[in-house]
């Protein structure tokens, strides 16, 4: 049976398995480091407002765990409203040794593409109309449910790229409302984004990727930076580049 959707208050409860648990453990100790703080900001204030909501998943290779990421991300866009304006749902997938030792960066980035593929044809609502279903197009974003959402992967694999690296593979899952919320005035978004760039410079041990930029600049790409590779290298074409949403027309 698929787990609800959890605030901090799982800590105290008796509800989670081992593993759920210790992914719980390692994302808080990650958000309440005030030495190394992590660079994306409206996470960390999303934590600290207990805004953020956790949904836990089986081994990413299996069809349960990509229906149990159905059933979550739904839940999660009728309800993701009232949790506050910086929320987002973080969902921790299981991941046993043996994927830890034979997975490299690319071959999550293909398990990464192939959940996103899943939750499209999964998806039984119309794609919004005002976001258009060509992902090289600078104003794309994935959609599911009607709602624009950011992506963000994090895997066990990353090494030099230590803001995309968790013991688990992790995926964050914010709306684009939250993030128009936050950078709605525009002085403050200016000064938010180069705190963030010199939180990166700090955090990864490489340089920050080529391929970050602003959701609606001219070149800019949304679908790049769902998943940066622990270099400097990406891919040429967005996997959803054959994909059409099953109900546009």
């Amino acid at each position: 049976m698929i787990k609800g959707l959890y605030d901090h208050s799982a800590f105290q409860r008796n509800q989670l398995l081992q593993w759920e648990k210790t992914a719980l453990e390692k994302f808080e100790t990650r958000m309440k480091d005030k030495n190394r703080p992590f660079p994306c900001i409206p996470a960390t204030v999303g934590f600290n407002t207990n805004q953020l909501r956790y949904g836990f998943v089986g081994d990413p290779r299996t069809s349960s765990a990509m229906h149990d990421v159905v059933l979550l991300l739904s839940d999660y866009t009728k309800t993701a409203k009232k949790y506050g304006k910086f929320t987002s749902l973080i969902i921790f997938y299981e991941t046993p040794q043996d994927l830890k030792k034979t997975h490299t960066v690319e071959m999550f980035e293909q398990l990464f593409w192939q959940q996103l593929r899943r939750l499209c044809e999964h998806d039984e609502m119309e794609w919004p109309n005002h976001i258009p279903i060509d992902p090289h197009n600078p104003i794309w974003e994935f959609c599911y449910n009607g709602e624009p959402f950011f992506m963000y992967c994090a895997t066990p694999s990353h090494q030099n790229r230590k803001s995309r690296y968790f013991d688990y593979f992790m995926l964050a899952i914010t709306p684009r409302w939250v993030l128009q919320e936050f950078l709605k005035h525009e002085t403050l978004a200016k000064r938010i984004k180069e705190q963030i760039r010199k939180r990166l410079e700090n955090y990864d041990s490489i340089l920050i990727h080529p391929d970050l930029n602003s959701y609606g600049n001219p070149d800019n790409y949304e679908w790049k930076q769902y998943f940066l590779r622990d270099d400097e290298t990406s891919l040429s074409q967005c996997p959803f580049h054959q994909i059409l949403n099953k109900n546009v027309e």
